[in-house]
């Protein structure tokens, strides 16, 4: 028997596939419960108990899976990582033939894989929560982490201006739905052929429309990162993208995060990433590892906010 949540968060959501899905509420009631989690005399709180979390990898992945298999095993529970090329996915497997019989075996699911459609069918045809690890075009669990990292060292996220400087990929998508939900700014900075798509350019902004956030898209790092108080970036060629690796770093030359871009931003300003960095690339070592990063304790905040995704779906109501 699992313990119950003692600060429940009232999260309707049957699964986390992208935090467009999630209104504002939701999701500050997950950033404040990832916050609960993260104190030291609740890291141990046996909120899922004898649960199982499947964990199904098509991309490879360093925070990720590690970030839920700690989770799970701080909260009580157990995790099993599933490669796609050691299942039956790898060898044909339909999708909805494999969430009804992991549906049978588990009480969640996390995929990292690379089509939204696979987390969507996985979801319709599971009766168990599924999470969304990340695919090509959403990454919800890094941008909970991010939020929550902002909330921490702000303490608040409405009104406060993030510039993000490089690949209009699922980072920036996922970073425009989170900023428009919490009523953040945000700006894009992309070289034209790289800029996020029409359509979630569109998503983001119909969200801002409700919350007061103000969203752009420009082609001037400079103009993004102008009276920002959050700078973020991420590689340049993302996995899958690696023949793409010469072409992308011609491309965006004058998009890197350096000494001389962040200027333009507030005084105190956090920098932020992702990971794993190229350094030297989309961004210099010297903002890497200078005074206003914060990329670790942002990775950190990986397992704090996937905890609170868990107990929300899995946990005892």
């Amino acid at each position: 028997m699992t313990m119950a949540i003692p600060f429940a968060p009232s999260i309707i959501q049957e699964d986390f596939l992208s935090l467009k899905d999630y209104s504002t509420d939701e999701i500050m009631d997950l950033l404040n419960l990832a916050i609960e989690l993260k104190k030291p005399e609740n890291k141990y709180l046996p909120l899922l108990k004898g649960k199982v979390l499947g964990m199904i990898f098509e991309k490879s992945s360093t925070r990720t899976r590690v970030s839920f298999e700690a989770g799970m095993l701080q909260l009580g529970g157990n995790a099993m990582f599933l490669s796609s090329q050691d299942t039956q996915i790898g060898r044909g497997e339909t999708i909805p033939d494999t969430a009804r019989v992991l549906s049978g075996y588990l009480d969640g699911l996390m995929i990292r894989t690379f089509h939204q459609s696979v987390v969507q069918e996985l979801a319709d045809f599971s009766s168990i929560p599924v999470i969304n690890g990340l695919t090509d075009d959403y990454h919800p669990c890094q941008v909970l982490a991010d939020l929550m990292t902002i909330l921490e060292h702000f303490g608040t996220l409405k009104g406060k201006k993030m510039a993000y400087i490089g690949d209009g990929n699922n980072m920036a998508n996922s970073l425009m739905i989170g900023a428009a939900k919490v009523g953040m700014d945000i700006s894009v900075a992309s070289p034209a052929a790289y800029a996020p798509t029409a359509e979630m350019v569109a998503l983001a902004k119909d969200i801002a429309q409700y919350t007061g956030s103000n969203i752009e898209i420009t082609e001037s790092p400079e103009q993004a990162v102008a009276g920002s108080d959050v700078i973020y970036t991420d590689v340049w060629a993302s996995m899958g993208q690696e023949q793409e690796t010469i072409e992308r770093l011609q491309h965006f030359q004058g998009f890197q995060v350096n000494e001389e871009l962040v200027k333009h931003a507030n005084e105190d300003y956090i920098f932020m990433h992702c990971l794993p960095a190229h350094r030297e690339e989309e961004v210099t070592t010297a903002i890497l590892e200078g005074p206003n990063s914060v990329i670790f304790q942002e990775a950190e905040n990986r397992l704090h906010a996937q905890k609170a995704v868990l107990v929300a779906l899995m946990g005892d109501k």
